[in-house]
Order: C-alpha cells, then sequence, then structure tokens
C-alpha cells in the first residue's frame, strides 16, 4: 500500500511532476487539488495543511508539488507564510515554475514609486509616514520592510511586516532599497 507524498494518505497512485519525468504517489484529493491548481481554482481547506510539511520534504518532486500548491492559495495567509519560509534549491524552484501552469503574459507587475520592478522577498523603505488602519500605530518614514509579498492580483499593494503587524502597503509608498 503506497502512501501520498504530501498528505500521507493510503491508496496513493503515481502523479508525474511535470515537466520533467518524475513521479511521486498522491491521493485522489491531492491530485484533484493539483488539477485545480492548474486551472486556478484551488480553494482552500483544512487538508492543505499538510503542506506546512510537505514543503520540507527531501524530495525535490514533492517539494515541486508542495510548492505549486501553495502558490495557488494566495488567499490563505498561512500559505504566504509557508512559501515565505520554505527554501528551495534554484533548479528545484525553476522546476516547479515551469510547470506551474499559467501565463506570464498575464502577469502583475508590482513597481515601486521610482518605476522599479519589485519581486517577492525585496526589500523596501517607506517613502512617507503611514497611518495603519485597525492596529493602532503609524508606520514611520525610512522604515525597512524585508521580505515583501506581493498581492497576486492587485499590482497597486504589496505585504510585509511592520511592527510585528503583517499589513498591506500600497507601491507608490514604498522605495526598493
Amino acid at each position: 500500500m503506497s502512501h501520498c507524498s504530501l498528505c500521507q494518505a493510503d491508496d496513493a497512485t503515481p502523479y508525474e511532476v511535470a515537466p520533467k519525468a518524475d513521479s511521486v504517489p498522491v491521493c485522489a484529493t491531492c491530485r484533484q487539488g493539483l488539477e485545480q491548481s492548474l486551472a486556478g481554482g484551488l480553494q482552500d481547506g483544512p487538508h492543505w495543511q499538510c503542506l506546512n510539511e510537505a514543503i520540507w520534504s527531501p524530495e525535490p518532486a514533492v517539494q515541486v508539488l508542495a510548492w505549486r500548491l501553495l502558490n495557488a492559495l494566495p488567499e490563505a495567509v498561512w500559505a504566504r507564510d509557508a512559501l515565505e519560509l520554505a527554501y528551495l534549491e534554484p533548479d528545484v524552484l525553476d522546476w516547479a515554475k515551469q510547470g506551474a501552469g499559467g501565463d506570464d503574459a498575464d502577469a502583475v507587475v508590482h513597481v515601486d514609486c521610482n518605476g522599479t520592478v519589485l519581486a517577492t522577498g525585496d526589500t523596501v523603505t517607506l517613502i512617507k509616514d503611514l497611518a495603519v488602519k485597525g492596529a493602532g500605530f503609524t508606520a514611520k518614514r525610512g522604515t525597512a520592510v524585508r521580505k515583501i509579498a506581493l498581492v497576486p492580483d492587485n499590482a497597486a499593494q504589496l505585504e510585509g511586516r511592520v511592527e510585528g503587524q503583517r499589513i498591506v502597503i500600497l507601491c507608490q509608498f514604498v522605495k526598493k532599497a
């Protein structure tokens, strides 16, 4: 009996991790999630918490599948946090991105106040004082925000931690450090 490489469920069948010929055993639920992630329709649910451990697997093919599923859950804060913490070797990350589906022509591009393109994981500096609604503090000009996350469906927004709070920041108020 084979166990799913992602969630450890029984009755897993081989799943090919494109574009390489490697395959790993996955259960029916994970297989359905992988198919939905390619179509852009994956919904967050308790089952996907298994990805917090799967992303740390010693098997590159398992890391690739976990990375793809975590990226298919952009609105799930826990999934973004898991991706922020995870480290994939550059060749494994390239593999994950190659078979992730989607079209780069439709990709949202985030730029700072100077027109510099921003990427996930960059460090930015605030160019003005920003009142943080609901948190009761003001993020001061000159504050460095490290390891930013880009809002996938809005080119005007990014996310980062300021004073221990995860906040949404408009790109027009930051410059790349």
